[in-house]
C-alpha cells in the first residue's frame, strides 16, 4: 500500500488490493471476511469551526483511507484488530475484545474506542447487531488534522449498514458517526469530517450546509487549471478531545446565546460590528468574528471555484488562515511558518486546515513551485529544531465505498 511520502510525493495512490485486506483478515481470524470497505480522510479547503455553529464548509476527500474487513459472529462478541498496532486492550495478540452488551461510553479506551463507539451508536439507535470480527488498516496520517478518526468510524458504520442491510442514508450515517465521537469518545467535533468521508465524490469539493445537511458537489479540477494542492503535515499532533477545542466551542455557544440566535451562523455578516458590540469580552468577539467571516469565505470560495477564479480563491484561503491565527487563536508557529514560506515562494494561497493546534497546512500553487516551497519549509523547520514536515500533493477522491 502506497503512503504519502516525506518529500513531495503524491497521495493519489492506486486503489488498494482489497484481496490483501481479506487475506490479512483470514490470517488473523482463520476464516474469510464477508466484505471489505473503506472511508477516506479529508482535507478542508475552507470553513474551520463553522460546522458546530450550523455553518458552511467546503472539504474534499483524500485518497488516503481507513479500510476494514468484516465478518459476522453469532455470540455477541466483537474482536477488533488494527494493522497499525496499539491494540491489545482486553485481548491478546493486538486484538481488542468486548461484548456488544457491555458497550457504554468509556467502556473501551484507546484507538478501539472509535469502532466501539460506532457500534454503540447503532445499538442506541435500535439497530440489532450480531457479534463481529474486524480487521482495520489505514494510511490516513494520525493526528495530522486529516480526520483519521472520522474515517475509521465511517468505515465501520458503512460496513455494518451494507452487511446488515440497514438502509441508513449517508447523511444520517454521518450524524451517527458524529454522535459516536461526541458521546462515546468524548470529542466535541462537528459533522463536517464524517459527511466528507461518506459523501464526497472524485474530482469535486463538497459544499455542505451543516444545519440542514444539504450539499452539492463543486467541481475541483486543479490539474486542468495548471495548479496543485500541496499538503504540508507539520507533524504537530492535535487533539479534538482536549480543553482548547472544547473551550472555543463553548465560547461560540455563549456568544450565540448572548446574541439571541440559534447559532453563530445566524449572525448577519453585514451587521457583524453591531453584533460584536453586544458581546461582553474580547475573546467572545474574536470567536464570533472568525465564525461569521469564515462562513462568508466558504460561500465566496464556492462561487470562485464554480467560476474557475483560483487566484481569488487563493486569497480567500490566506484570509482564512489569518482569521484562525488572530481571531480563533488555533494556529501554531509551525503552521504560521509554513503559510508564510509558501506565500513567499509564490503560492496563490495557503492556510492551516483542520481543527487547529497543529496538523496540516494546504498550499494552492503552480506545480513548478512545489519543490521550492517544500524545500524552504523543510529548511526552516530544521533550523528551528522542529519535527521534519511531510509534504505531498492530493486530488479530490471518492467517498466511502465497498471494495470487495
Amino acid at each position: 500500500m502506497t503512503r504519502p511520502d516525506q518529500a513531495t510525493g503524491s497521495a493519489t495512490t492506486e486503489l488498494p488490493d482489497a484481496v490483501m485486506y481479506a487475506d490479512a483478515f483470514a490470517a488473523l481470524y482463520g476464516r474469510r471476511p464477508e466484505g471489505v470497505w473503506q472511508a477516506p480522510g479529508r482535507v478542508n479547503l475552507i470553513g474551520e469551526h463553522t460546522d458546530y455553529n450550523d455553518g458552511f464548509v467546503l472539504p474534499m476527500a483524500l485518497p488516503s483511507a481507513a479500510r476494514i474487513a468484516v465478518a459476522r459472529r453469532d455470540d455477541g462478541l466483537v474482536r477488533v484488530h488494527s494493522a497499525q498496532g496499539d491494540g491489545g486492550v482486553g485481548g491478546a495478540g493486538g486484538v481488542t475484545e468486548f461484548t456488544l452488551a457491555s458497550l457504554r461510553p468509556g467502556s473501551v479506551a484507546g484507538w478501539a474506542a472509535y469502532p466501539a463507539g460506532a457500534l454503540w451508536v447503532l445499538r442506541e439507535e435500535g439497530h440489532p447487531l450480531p457479534g463481529l470480527d474486524l480487521h482495520l488498516d489505514s494510511d490516513v496520517p494520525f493526528g495530522a488534522g486529516l480526520s483519521s478518526s472520522a474515517a475509521l468510524q465511517c468505515a465501520v458504520l458503512l460496513a455494518c449498514d451494507d452487511l446488515l442491510g440497514l438502509g441508513i442514508p449517508r447523511p444520517t450515517l454521518a450524524r451517527l458517526a458524529q454522535r459516536a465521537e461526541n458521546d462515546y469518545v468524548g470529542a466535541p467535533v462537528g459533522v463536517m469530517d464524517q459527511t466528507a468521508s461518506l459523501c464526497c465524490t472524485a474530482g469535486a469539493a463538497l459544499f455542505l450546509d451543516t444545519r440542514d445537511m444539504t450539499q452539492r458537489q463543486v467541481p475541483l479540477d486543479l490539474l486542468a487549471a495548471g495548479l496543485r494542492l500541496l499538503i504540508v503535515d507539520t507533524r504537530v499532533e492535535h487533539g479534538h478531545a482536549d480543553g482548547a477545542y472544547r473551550h472555543r466551542r463553548e465560547g461560540c455557544e455563549r456568544s450565540a446565546a448572548l446574541l439571541g440566535v440559534r447559532a453563530l451562523r445566524d449572525v448577519d455578516a453585514d451587521k457583524l460590528d453591531e453584533a460584536l458590540a453586544m458581546l461582553p469580552d474580547e475573546e467572545l468577539r474574536r470567536l464570533t468574528r472568525h465564525v461569521v467571516t469564515e462562513n462568508a469565505r466558504v460561500l465566496r470560495a464556492a462561487e470562485l471555484l464554480a467560476a474557475g477564479d483560483f487566484a481569488a480563491l487563493g486569497r480567500i484561503l490566506t484570509e482564512g488562515h489569518a482569521s484562525q491565527r488572530d481571531d480563533f487563536a488555533i494556529s501554531c508557529p509551525q503552521s504560521d511558518a509554513a503559510v508564510e514560506l509558501a506565500l513567499a515562494g509564490g503560492a496563490l494561497g495557503a492556510r492551516q486546515t483542520g481543527g487547529g493546534f497543529g496538523g496540516c497546512v494546504i498550499v494552492l500553487t503552480e506545480p513548478d513551485r512545489i519543490g521550492v516551497i517544500a524545500s524552504a519549509i523543510k529548511a526552516h523547520y530544521a533550523a528551528q529544531g522542529w519535527n521534519a514536515p511531510a509534504c505531498f500533493t492530493a486530488t479530490p477522491a471518492a467517498g466511502a465505498r465497498r471494495l470487495l
